[in-house]
């Protein structure tokens, strides 16, 4: 089958380019880099909503795009059980537009932080997981202000079995340490009740080649991975 993925275009986004570049030239999968205005469900299998800063965060992160018409068309994507991806700023526009439980709030620090983190698998369920185990520990790259998660809902999130990424130690051991940014539970990132929709801080699209890896891993890409065999299997 002929999979053909989009990747939003909003303003001020600066990491869409680089989903767009692993799409295309690394999982070797069709990919487009489209315009929010011009975007339209029906020609795509899956959506990303890149990292960057939509809108120049005014107001708040997030909250311009998530009123975007191409969250319209998201919606429709997210409904028919296609995937739906938010990388950073694409995690805070799927909070802002409530595609995704919880708010993205600013860092603890009230300071910018970039570097990498090791993140531990809590669902691997989800079609962006469905190649990794449960408890493996990966490596990627964190880069956001405004990446600490809160919810009022976290039992509700731990019951349903949302929770798909923490950040942990190197030996995978949840701590105030490992926590960048001070996100509730050291949360990284959640899904919807279906597991077609998640929302993540860090930056899988800078962890799918090793060269720009510290220690040559490429954990990244297996999300993408995950994504297409999700739709590979959706469609057969």
């Amino acid at each position: 089958m002929n999979i053909k993925i989009a990747v939003i275009e909003f303003p001020a986004s600066n990491c869409d380019r680089d989903a767009l570049h692993v799409l295309n030239n690394v999982v070797n999968i069709k990919a487009d880099l489209v315009w929010h205005n011009h975007f339209k469900e029906k020609d795509y299998d899956g959506v990303i909503l890149p990292g960057g800063f939509s809108f120049g965060d005014y107001l708040r992160a997030g909250i311009i795009a998530a009123h975007s018409p191409a969250m319209d068309e998201a919606r429709i994507m997210l409904e028919d059980g296609r995937p739906v991806l938010g990388i950073c700023n694409g995690f805070q526009i799927l909070t802002e537009a409530q595609f995704l439980p919880g708010a993205l709030l600013r860092n603890e620090s009230l300071k910018f932080v970039c570097k990498w983190v090791n993140l531990k698998i809590e669902n691997n369920k989800t079609a962006f997981t469905n190649k990794l185990n449960k408890a493996d520990i990966i490596d990627i790259p964190i880069a956001h202000g405004e990446g600490r998660y809160f919810t009022d809902k976290l039992k509700e999130l731990v019951d349903n079995d949302q929770i798909v990424f923490r950040y942990t130690n190197e030996k995978g051991a949840i701590t105030s340490d490992s926590n960048p940014n001070g996100s509730m539970d050291n949360i990284a990132g959640v899904c919807n009740l279906e597991g077609n929709c998640l929302g993540l801080m860090p930056h899988p699209e800078r962890a799918s080649e090793s060269i720009l890896s510290p220690n040559g891993t490429t954990h990244g890409k297996i999300i993408f991975d995950s994504m297409i065999d999700f739709i590979k299997k959706r469609s057969a």
